[in-house]
């Protein structure tokens, strides 16, 4: 092949990934304005654990604003995180077909299953911070709450839209690419950087980093950290068998 071979084939490339790429924001978008039609609906949607856990209680809650922007600012943000957590399969779709021209078709088989993965365990993590640790963390939190007997003043909650707003995209955000670690540890085993006694001898240590990893990416509270500590330990485990799957279909090819 020819130097100019080469250089149109390149050009051809970043043309092709600069396509994919305007496709991909263009998407996102589209869909950035439509989730800020509907921004409020969205809000509502996100703010229910608190409402929720605030209920029982028998409180008259309320999130407060303390910036005439505020509001509004927490509104974009709103729309561009559902935007974003909306697109992402299209946006893993337009990286599939940016990349499966150049691959084998048995390679194109091998990656498939985890572009389906990786927005389903995203979404996996999501729903377990919205229906489980977020309620779990409110009462936790609510409880250090004082009536004023003890403190002369009482200490009540008034919680900021915007910050409440932004623990829980965090929240869902930590949670959701934390639960990309089976697709990591499978992809690293098929291009042979770690196999199953890897991962098996060194589970102790691994142990350590995900409690560490919790405590960074949560809240300091226990019920958030071992809420993330805990399902990562079980996709752990699972990676472990899904490696050890991964060499005994790699070795049955080579008996074959």
């Amino acid at each position: 092949m020819s130097n100019e071979d080469q250089e149109g084939g390149f050009v051809s490339h970043l043309t092709e990934l600069r396509k994919r790429l305007i496709n991909s924001f263009i998407f996102l978008f589209i869909f950035f304005v439509i989730c800020y039609l509907f921004a409020e609906h969205i809000y509502g949607f996100l703010v229910d654990p608190f409402a929720r856990a605030v209920k029982e209680d028998g409180s008259d809650r309320r999130l407060i604003f303390t910036a005439l922007q505020e509001t509004f600012l927490t509104y974009l943000k709103v729309s561009f995180f559902t935007a974003f957590f909306v697109t992402c399969p299209f946006i893993l779709m337009q990286i599939w077909k940016f990349i499966a021209p150049g691959l084998y078709k048995h390679e194109k088989i091998a990656i498939l299953p985890y572009l389906i993965l990786t927005p389903i365990l995203f979404f996996l993590g999501g729903l377990l911070v919205y229906y489980l640790i977020m309620p779990l963390a409110i009462k936790f939190f609510l409880s250090f709450e004082s009536t004023g007997l003890s403190t002369n003043l009482p200490i009540q909650l008034e919680a900021k839209v915007n910050e409440y707003l932004s623990l829980v995209m965090k929240l869902i955000f930590a949670f959701g690419i934390s639960f990309q670690l089976p697709v990591v540890l499978s992809l690293l085993a098929r291009i042979g950087i770690v196999d199953s006694q890897f991962l098996k001898e060194r589970r102790k240590y691994v142990v350590v980093i995900i409690f560490a990893a919790a405590a960074l990416l949560t809240p300091p509270d226990p019920i958030t950290q071992i809420g993330l500590a805990i399902p990562l330990l079980i996709l752990y485990e699972l990676s472990i068998f899904s490696v050890k799957f991964i060499e005994n279909k790699n070795l049955q090819k080579e008996d074959a």
